[in-house]
């Protein structure tokens, strides 16, 4: 992922807008929505290109968006400073409100870094209320503007996505509702531990072919499903689309089967992303799309990390999978996705923290 410029909101920023932040409630509205605040003209110079960049289409099999755009006016300012997510977007040659707004707030050396290029981002996290991502996006014109959202769509959205996983998160991680118990097992006997809520299972560990399933409510019309696979001895060269794709339907085609064993699960070719990714400070591909038994009986959305570790040389294949026909399951997707970014290695373990998990398997 390309690293942008953003600006340190401590030193570009007016102390008014700093200090903003006096409440401590939390931010309201749904995840999927961002409010932006833009004068009609600009938005409507942009509009498509954010579109393209946070109404990126995912398919579970219904199409849904990542997000959904709200153009707010600068005099409805107050009322949507509430919001969990909120863009303010304005080029600097603006004399309409919300580019009157943006001058005011920039001091002039972010005027001065926004004016040669070399930044046109401001990040502020908690800024009016507590899990809140304040964005603003300037450049010298809208021209420059719309061609820099597009350049740097993937990190921009990576901005929100990050925002909104952090959130849930917060949300998820409970340790009066997790086990323990399962986490020190996987820690022990495989040298890495992931997050594991209450009512998950331990539905398969299979060492000969380091695999282990995680199944939550099986046999339920809302399943989730989390795998963990990995290969020792392998090589960084493993990272590329064929073989992630032949290495999680060879492994779903043996585990991931139906109750009477007349069916497997496999990838959908269509609708199927790989994209390049951090995870957890790591290269990895992400595989994005649709899972499906091989007799089309059933199928729902699905998302996969594989990176390569260097301090084990081994290939990780993290794997979150729903089944839930009757719900709508972006929401439950980004729960999965949240999951599997819990994982660690054992180096990756604080001490302290790696005794507490063995520490469950005393009791």
């Amino acid at each position: 992922m390309k690293k942008i410029v953003t600006f340190l909101i401590s030193s570009l920023v007016i102390l008014s807008l700093i200090n903003s932040c006096e409440s401590q409630k939390k931010a309201i509205g749904e995840e999927d929505e961002i409010y932006v605040v833009a004068d009609s003209g600009d938005y409507a110079r942009v509009e498509g290109a954010l579109k393209m960049v946070f109404g990126k289409i995912i398919y579970t099999p219904q199409p849904e968006n990542l997000f959904e755009l709200k153009r707010v006016k600068f005099s409805d300012l107050e009322n949507a400073k509430r919001r969990k997510n909120i863009i303010i977007l304005a080029p600097l040659d603006s004399d309409f409100p919300v580019g009157k707004y943006v001058n005011s707030i920039l001091d002039s050396t972010a005027k001065a870094m926004v004016m040669q290029d070399s930044a046109f981002v401001v990040n502020k996290h908690d800024l009016w209320y507590k899990d809140q991502l304040v964005m603003i996006l300037t450049a010298p014109d809208i021209e420059k503007l719309h061609k820099n959202i597009l350049k740097h769509g993937d990190d921009l959205l990576f901005y929100f996505r990050d925002a909104s996983n952090q959130r849930l998160s917060r949300a998820l991680y409970n340790s009066r509702f997790e086990k323990k118990d399962i986490e020190a097992k996987l820690l022990k006997n495989y040298g890495w531990t992931i997050y594991v809520q209450a009512d998950y299972l331990l539905a398969l560990d299979k060492p000969e072919d380091n695999f282990v399933w995680l199944r939550r409510a099986p046999n339920s019309d809302m399943e989730r499903w989390i795998f963990v696979h990995w290969i020792e001895n392998a090589s960084p060269s493993f990272l590329d689309p064929d073989s992630i794709i032949n290495e999680r339907n060879r492994i779903t085609k043996k585990y991931y089967r139906t109750a009477d064993d007349t069916a497997y699960v496999e990838l959908e070719s269509e609708y199927r992303t790989v994209t390049e990714v951090n995870f957890n400070n790591r290269y990895a591909l992400m595989v994005q799309g649709l899972w499906r038994f091989n007799d089309r009986s059933g199928g729902g959305p699905m998302i996969n990390y594989t990176f390569y570790d260097e301090d084990s040389g081994r290939i990780y294949m993290l794997d979150g999978s729903i089944f839930a026909p009757k719900y709508e399951k972006k929401g439950l997707i980004q729960q999965v996705d949240v999951m599997l970014h819990s994982f660690r290695t054992e180096k990756e373990l604080d001490p302290e923290l790696k005794k507490e998990i063995l520490e469950a398997l005393e009791d």
